[in-house]
């Protein structure tokens, strides 16, 4: 398989994002695969077989390479197509990556593209790894689980509380605007009463239904945006930890 046989039109072929393009690599990397082993320039061939006309038109072809060495270096930057680590990938010859052996089906490479796009600094290392893993995984509601239970774990370990206190009812007692141990008594009462209303707010709408029965999330940003909520509470108490 070569890639004029998945996109046969130059303009759709160029009108692709290099992500997007990707996935169509991949399957012709997967499809040239040889002993565990593709050659590189395998993948982004556009030659044609023998008797064939070339499959794109010749002003074209400049272009196209281009894109195509776009597409692969973006499966490259994402592991899902790497170097042998062996002599031969000295002389060009790839392997798949590990998360690549698992990407079969286009929307499992979607919503690793959209996982791949999503900034894995930006959340908090206590669920960056976790969390990004399931959102490339489209475990949307276990990303979001996830990292709001982690958020109870931080509350209940920082405040010095019990493992009986859980939920909404702890989020209370920890930044209750006159005694929580998790509240900055600088602060102005209403800001240490809204603070509390965040966090109790935030478990109650995005632990607790999960906790207690199955929780459906279909859209990876909305999945993507609770996780960073999730972050950025975890970011307050690790200010107000030991403070």
């Amino acid at each position: 398989m070569k890639i004029y046989d998945l996109i046969d039109d130059p303009d759709v072929l160029l009108g692709l994002a290099p992500e997007e393009l990707a996935f169509h690599l991949l399957r012709v990397a997967r499809d040239n695969i040889q002993n565990g082993l593709v050659h590189r320039s395998s993948i982004t061939s556009i030659e044609p077989v023998v008797g064939r006309d070339r499959p794109y038109p010749p002003n074209k072809e400049a272009e196209i390479r281009v894109a195509l060495a776009e597409a692969l270096n973006w499966l490259e930057v994402n592991a899902l197509i790497i170097p042998d680590p062996g002599p031969n990938g000295q002389n060009g010859h790839m392997i798949l990556g590990r998360r690549a052996t698992q990407i079969l089906e286009r929307d499992q490479f979607d919503n690793f593209r959209r996982a791949a796009s999503f900034p894995k600094s930006l959340l908090h290392p206590s669920i960056a790894e976790q969390a990004w893993i399931s959102l490339a995984r489209g475990e949307f509601a276990d990303a979001v689980f996830n990292a709001f239970r982690t958020v109870e774990e931080q509350v209940r370990d920082a405040g010095g509380f019990e493992p009986v206190d859980v939920g909404v009812v702890l989020m209370r007692k920890a930044f209750n605007p006159d005694t929580g141990p998790l509240s900055d008594m600088a602060q102005p009462a209403a800001e240490r009463e809204a603070l509390m209303h965040l966090f109790a707010g935030s478990i109650g709408s995005y632990k607790n239904p999960h906790s207690h029965r199955t929780v459906q999330i279909t859209d990876h940003v909305e999945a993507q945006e609770m996780v960073m909520l999730a972050s950025h509470l975890l970011r307050i108490i690790d200010s107000r930890w030991g403070a």
